[in-house]
């Protein structure tokens, strides 16, 4: 097993890592009953995205010997409008540091690495990704 959760009332449910221990918590978001306290699912889900690209990236950025400490990532989750509620798109923007220095090409490599993350690859292919790197 990878994690339990349990439902905590109040439309609150607390997450456990199994392998580490780890316990989070979350909650429904304001739009939909719940009091947005913590992450919601769907937060957890889009920021999950931003997690993964970070990750990926920097294991290669180390193998390239760059300097990825403080690489940033914001993520705006966008809801659909229309019924079945589910994540539409995920707006993501990568932002570097001044000391980030890599060329064109580790770059290029860098932006193959966040895009084929498997948190991406998992995504259902009608949620819409936009992604930007701002070097």
């Amino acid at each position: 097993m990878t994690s339990t959760v349990i439902y905590k009332g109040d439309l609150r449910t607390e997450l456990t890592h199994l392998q580490s221990g780890t316990v989070i918590e979350n909650d429904a978001p304001t739009d939909n009953k719940g009091k947005g306290e913590r992450f919601s699912p769907t937060d957890m889900l889009a920021t999950s995205l931003g997690s993964c690209m970070i990750t990926t990236m920097a294991i290669r950025a180390a193998d390239m010997e760059l300097n990825f400490d403080g690489t940033k990532i914001e993520i705006l989750k966008i809801m659909s409008s229309d019924a079945p509620r589910r994540v539409a798109g995920i707006k993501a923007d990568l932002f570097f540091t001044e000391n980030f220095t890599a060329t064109d090409e580790q770059k290029e490599q860098l932006v193959r690495i966040a895009r084929s993350c498997p948190v991406e690859k998992s995504l259902h292919p009608d949620v819409q990704l936009d992604v930007t790197f701002h070097w």
